[in-house]
Formats: C-alpha cells, sequence, structure tokens
C-alpha cells in the first residue's frame, strides 16, 4: 500500500527553492535528508540573527528547514561519490533533488544518468535559473526583474518594486512539488522513474497570465498600478481613522449595495452605475472614498461591509495575522530539544493527514552534519573507524 512515509528523498539543496520543496514534501510525511559540504554547508545557515547562540543555526535558515534530517559529504571528492552512490542504493532514494548549476551535475556525480543506472525508478529534479543548457546563476529578484513582474510591481509613477515575498523562489517549490506528485503518479502506475528540469524563470513567466496575453494579443499594455485593480474599481487601500482596509468592488451589484450605505450615498450617481464608469474615474472615485473611509474606524467599515457582502479585510501587521483566529490552529510547531526554543512555523496550504497525525509538529531543523552517525552507521553499516577517517578527510 502506498504511503508517503515510505518515500526518501535525498537532496543536496541551499538557498530557497530547493529548501521549501522539501519543506513542503516533509508535509506530507516523506523523509528528507539533505546533504551539505562539510566545509561550509548551506550560506543560509548564516544569514539572519544567531538565536541560538551557536554556528550555522541562524533564523533564516530555521524558518524552512524542519522535518529534516542532515548529513554532510563532499561530493567533488571522488570517495564522497562512492560514499553517495551508498546512500542512493542503500536507503533507497526514491527522490534525488538539487539546485546545483548543471555544469555541475557530472563533476559530483550526481546526474540522472548516473542515478538512473543506480536506481532505475528514481525520480530525479534539478531546479536551475534559466534550463539545464545554461549555467546562469539566477537570484529571486534577478527572476522578478527578467520575467516583468518588477514591472508589475509599484506606483504608476514610481520605480519598479520586488514584490514582498520571494515568488520565483518558492513559486517554482510549488510547481515542482506539484511535478513531483505525477512523477510519484506515474512511477506507481508504471514502475518508471522521471527526470525534471525546472527552469525557475519559466515558473516565473508562468503567472503573467494576463499581462503577456493582453499584450500580444490585444495591444493591451500592462505595467505598475499600484494597489488599484486594471479591471476593476473601486478596489485599492483605503486609509481609516486608525490604519488601513482594503476592499474590493467585484461586480455593478456591490457596487449598488455598497452606495446604499448612507456613508457612501453620495457616490450613488448614474456615471459610477457600470464598472466601465467607475474605472475610467477611478482616480477621482478613490479620492473619495478615502475622505469618507478616514472619518470612520476599520472595525466599523468591516462590520458594515461584511453586512453587505463586499470584501474587505484590514491590512494586518505579521503579528496580527499570527493571532488571526483562522491562522492560530494551523500554525506549525518544531521544538529544539537541545535548547526548548519552540519555532512557529507558517501554516501550510493544506493540511495534510501527517501534520494532522503529528499535531502540527515537526523536528526541529536539523544541525550541520547532525544525523551522519544515524545514516552513515546504522543505516549504510559504516564502522566507527570508518567515520574516523571520512570525518578526517573533510569526505563527510
Amino acid at each position: 500500500m502506498f504511503s508517503f512515509q515510505n518515500i526518501t528523498v535525498l537532496s543536496l539543496e541551499q538557498a530557497v527553492v530547493i529548501p521549501y520543496l522539501t519543506f513542503r514534501l516533509v508535509q506530507d510525511g516523506i523523509r528528507v535528508i539533505r546533504l551539505e559540504r562539510p566545509d561550509f554547508g548551506d550560506p543560509n545557515r548564516f544569514i539572519g540573527n544567531d538565536v541560538l547562540g551557536e554556528t550555522g543555526m541562524n533564523s533564516y535558515y530555521l524558518c524552512i528547514n524542519a522535518g529534516k534530517k542532515g548529513l554532510t559529504l563532499d561530493l567533488s571528492q571522488a570517495e564522497g561519490r562512492t560514499v553517495f552512490q551508498e546512500l542512493i542504493a542503500k536507503l533507497p532514494v526514491d527522490i534525488f533533488v538539487t539546485n546545483q548549476l548543471p555544469k555541475n551535475y557530472e563533476k559530483l556525480g550526481i546526474a540522472y544518468e548516473l542515478l538512473r543506472d543506480i536506481k532505475p525508478d528514481i525520480i530525479w529534479l534539478g531546479a536551475t535559473g534559466f534550463g539545464p543548457e545554461s549555467n546562469e546563476p539566477a537570484y529571486d529578484p534577478i527572476l522578478q526583474a527578467r520575467s516583468g513582474l518588477m514591472e508589475m510591481t509599484g506606483e504608476p509613477d514610481g520605480e519598479p518594486q520586488v514584490l514582498g515575498i520571494p515568488l520565483p523562489d518558492m513559486g517554482s517549490s510549488e510547481h515542482a512539488y506539484g511535478l513531483i506528485m505525477k512523477a510519484l503518479f506515474k512511477r506507481q502506475a508504471t514502475g518508471e522513474g522521471s527526470r525534471i528540469d525546472l527552469a525557475m524563470f519559466e515558473s516565473s513567466l508562468s503567472w503573467q497570465t494576463f499581462p503577456i496575453a493582453l499584450q500580444t494579443s490585444f495591444d493591451k499594455t500592462l505595467s505598475r498600478r499600484g494597489n488599484t485593480h486594471e479591471f476593476f474599481a473601486p478596489v485599492s487601500v483605503y486609509a481609516t481613522c486608525n490604519g488601513f482596509v482594503y476592499f474590493a468592488v467585484g461586480n455593478d451589484q456591490q457596487w449598488k449595495r455598497l452606495v446604499s450605505l448612507k456613508l457612501f450615498q453620495d457616490l450613488d450617481r448614474p456615471e459610477y452605475e457600470k464598472n466601465r464608469g467607475r474605472i475610467q474615474d477611478k482616480n477621482r472615485l478613490n479620492q473619495k472614498i478615502n475622505a469618507i473611509t478616514t472619518r470612520h474606524d476599520s472595525e466599523e467599515l468591516i462590520r458594515m461591509f461584511s453586512a453587505i457582502r463586499v470584501p474587505i479585510s484590514k491590512i494586518q501587521t505579521i503579528p496580527e495575522v499570527v493571532q488571526d483566529p483562522l491562522v492560530q490552529p494551523r500554525l506549525l510547531k518544531a521544538t529544539d530539544p537541545k535548547t526548548g526554543k519552540c519555532l512557529t512555523l507558517a501554516p501550510p496550504p493544506y493540511t495534510t493527514p501527517f501534520l494532522e497525525a503529528a499535531d502540527r509538529g515537526l523536528s526541529f531543523p536539523p544541525r550541520f552534519g547532525e544525523h551522519n552517525q544515524e545514516i552513515y552507521a546504522e543505516l549504510l553499516g559504516y564502522s566507527p573507524e570508518q567515520l574516523k577517517t571520512l570525518s578526517a578527510e573533510k569526505v563527510i
């Protein structure tokens, strides 16, 4: 019987795109073992604050690495590649994922063809910036710039801006997650493995549905529009006497309900009855709405809008988001057995049966080489002398 808990992922990962992918996979109960070089490891270990008082466990690394096991292994050494091949065969590894540059696949012994010779039904995924033929490095903001995402973000008369979250990184992770699930289904049905080459640039471009189609098909240029919407009005951020709210009038029926409120009756005009008229005058319309909303507090407006079924929300800070009654029961936790520190982690997009059974708890992010003894000795059967030699030679 198929169970995610019988699946093993070996991951040569760093930065965000593959670590977030494997973080998503552990939420299904999949065993994830992350590989790092024994000399310096994942650079993200050293980003953010030193919250535990120890090297290589900084705050930025802790956010997306809970639930995993950690090994060190130097694949640039021949002996390291031999150990790696044993890991593939003896764990055994169902899925291998990496975000190494393609030029390193053969050199490190991680190319799909090499792993397929060891385990014919392996699922292999390589995430690159611009595809397996390119060794051009790519950071999230570079992908945002090149894919046009920055062109779509910011105020109309302002500079292009990066998104508040790393969408090329995390969006690529989500696309990779879906591709791996398809590959698992294929393997379950046919017994065949898969090679998956995921270009983060392609992933980033795929979010540009409306801008690309409208520009190329109908010569309609879309660009930065701030908090407003290109096709619907009023849709924006509005100031209140104690903060900000965002509300969205998505059709003429909702507009009619809005202007039925005493506060907004002065806006019940023939030129605003249809969305086209509101869009044509959206700047002045938003100024008029702001003049009204600034005289009322956010909570009062939310009560009124909710009563007439017009979507609205307070612009919540992250502390407020965490305290939201819909968020609180969905947060994940990971407690460090060494320090007692409890991490509060972002909710998953879907609460899996594994997370329910685990009471939404994951193991603490692994320390550098934390599971070397467990995996190399207990699973691969290496003797203490072998481990001592491998460590002395900086293979592990």
